[in-house]
């Protein structure tokens, strides 16, 4: 089933409880890559990883929705690859911002201890603090 309408923009019951928090450049997005995917590789698992990866390239994820970044590019290492990449994930986290703003990412979380981590420790706090929020949104 097309997960965009006739008039281009996200159905809200196609898209995942995070991209009905986001803003809608977010979901239709997502949709548009999704319906694309599907389309090109009738395979749904497949069709939903290359639609996050495209939206990982103008959002991230803080907390339980999506944002839009600074800069657009892919946000990990697995958002960089192309067809069958098979690398690590931050789950929406932008892993390639700058550590400045991953610590204002943190900041807006409330993640404890974020001022003596690496870049690598602020990824993961977030995308654990992304996870929980997400859960909770849900009613998890």
């Amino acid at each position: 089933m097309p997960a965009t309408g006739k008039d281009g923009h996200a159905k809200e019951g196609e898209l995942p409880s995070t991209l009905q928090r986001s803003d809608q450049k977010a979901k239709d997005t997502y949709a548009k890559a999704l319906d694309s995917a599907e389309e090109e590789y009738h395979d749904e698992e497949r069709a939903h990883r290359t639609a996050y990866a495209a939206l990982k390239h103008t959002h991230e994820k803080v907390g339980d929705h999506w944002e839009p970044k600074d800069h657009k590019g892919p946000s990990d290492k697995q958002a960089e690859g192309g067809r069958d990449t098979d690398r690590e994930t931050a789950g929406g986290v932008d892993a390639n911002a700058t550590k400045e703003h991953l610590e204002d990412v943190a900041r807006r979380l409330d993640i404890d201890g974020r001022s003596s981590m690496d870049k690598d420790e602020l990824v993961d706090a977030i995308q654990k603090a992304n996870d929980r929020a997400s859960a909770e949104a849900r009613g998890d």
